[in-house]
């Protein structure tokens, strides 16, 4: 199978995969992560590609994790003095915390969203669909395809973002116009997060680094929203 194709082929796989990650729950999502996962390096690999393009090289590994360590470390002091400001203590405030127990909590930090998150979006975004576009138009043509597409894909868990968000419905409003608002600036900073997701996958020559990043962001953001609730 040529590049494009198999560009075509991964868009429509993760359109699927979108779709149905939004609506199922539980072992569900889970299974399904991992099965779109390995699907996506089936097509990488039908395609001619390996798991270095992939950002899997087993030479690689040691050096992402050192990156992904660090860049967890960073997070983790961000949101602590994020959390510790008046001034910005408003902005982990999310009203689905509420009612959530600790057992819900580290179920989500240690399994949904590394394995229901985590796992999918990188190696769907900067793991197949990066190493393809990188193959065969260069870094610049892999970075823009992948953060576009990574904005795209989180419309729909935009949908209810402005509602769930104080601090974001206090700026857009709680109307039609600032939902549409409010998934628009989600898709432009999840687009821009892609972008950064990519450098690091470029830096780090390993998927782990970005993984580490992408999952200190999501599972540290709801540890300290939850506590602040």
């Amino acid at each position: 199978m040529g590049t494009w194709p198999a560009v075509g082929l991964v868009v429509a796989v993760l359109v699927g995969a979108n779709l149905l990650l939004h609506h199922w729950t539980g072992p569900l999502r889970l299974v399904t992560a991992v099965a779109v996962s390995a699907l996506l390096l089936g097509v990488l690999r039908w395609s001619g590609g390996t798991l270095a393009d992939a950002g899997l090289a087993r030479g690689t590994l040691a050096r992402g994790a050192r990156w992904a360590l660090v860049l967890i470390g960073l997070v983790g002091l961000v949101y602590a003095v994020g959390a510790l400001l008046p001034d910005t203590r408003s902005l982990f405030e999310d009203r689905r915390y509420d009612g959530m127990t600790g057992s819900e909590l580290a179920a989500r930090v240690l399994v949904v969203v590394p394995v229901g998150t985590v796992l999918v979006e990188e190696v769907a975004f900067r793991g197949v669909l990066y190493g393809l576009v990188r193959r065969a138009r260069g870094t610049v043509w892999a970075t823009s395809v992948s953060s576009l597409l990574f904005g795209l894909w989180h419309v729909l868990p935009s949908l209810h973002l402005a509602a769930a968000k104080p601090a974001l419905a206090s700026v857009v409003g709680d109307s039609a116009l600032g939902a549409v608002l409010a998934i628009a600036a989600a898709v432009l900073f999840t687009a821009a997060a892609g972008v950064l997701f990519c450098e690091l996958r470029r830096r780090s020559g390993s998927l782990l680094a970005p993984m580490g990043l992408h999952w200190a962001v999501n599972a540290l953001g709801y540890l300290v929203g939850f506590l602040l609730r």
